[in-house]
C-alpha cells in the first residue's frame, strides 16, 4: 500500500510501532550488506590468491597449512600445476578452470554482489530517514504533552 501517511496524525503507541518495525527493517537490511560484504571479501581473496599462480612460481617449494579438524600441521609440496585450480561453484561442486577463467568467475562473482549491496543501499537510507522523521514527530508529541499537562497544573494551582 503505497499511501502516504501524515506522521503528525498518528499517535504516540502508533508512532512508537512504527519505530520498532523501522528498527528490525533497518538492522535486517543493515545484516544483509553484512553478509554480501563478508562473501565479496572471500572472493576477492580467492581472485587474489591466484596472483601466485604464475611462471615463476612454477615448481617451487613451499609449506602447505593443513587444518585437519584443528590439529594443524604443515607439509611441505611443490607447486607444479599453474595453469589450473579446483573452483567451488557452490553446493560442494568443485570445477576445474584455468586461472584466466577463475579470475573472471571471481570477477562476476564480486561485481554481482556490488550490484547487491548498491541495491540495498537505497532503501536502508530511505528507513534511516524515515525513523529520524518518526523520532522528530514523537519527540514534538511528547514535548506537547509535557507543555498541556504543565499548563493543567497550573490552572490546578491558581484555583486554590
Amino acid at each position: 500500500s503505497n499511501m502516504a501517511v501524515n506522521l503528525t496524525d498518528l499517535s504516540l503507541p502508533q508512532l512508537e510501532g512504527l519505530k520498532t518495525q523501522l528498527d528490525q527493517e533497518i538492522e535486517f537490511l543493515t545484516s544483509s550488506i553484512g553478509q554480501l560484504k563478508v562473501a565479496q571479501t572471500k572472493y576477492v581473496e580467492a581472485k587474489d590468491s591466484l596472483n601466485v599462480l604464475n611462471k615463476n612460481n612454477k615448481d617451487i617449494q613451499y609449506m602447505l597449512f593443513l587444518d585437519v579438524t584443528s590439529s594443524q600441521m604443515y607439509v611441505p609440496g611443490t607447486l607444479n600445476d599453474v595453469e589450473h585450480v579446483l573452483v567451488d561453484v557452490g553446493t560442494g561442486y568443485y570445477v576445474e578452470k584455468n586461472v584466466e577463467d577463475s579470475k573472471a568467475f571471481f570477477k562476476r562473482k564480486i561485481d554481482f554482489l556490488t550490484k547487491q549491496i548498491e541495491k540495498i543501499q537505497p532503501p536502508l537510507q530511505e528507513k534511516h530517514a524515515m525513523k529520524q522523521a518518526v523520532i522528530e514527530v514523537m519527540n514534538a508529541k511528547i514535548q506537547q504533552l509535557q507543555q498541556s499537562q504543565q499548563a493543567s497544573q497550573m490552572v490546578g494551582t491558581t484555583k486554590a
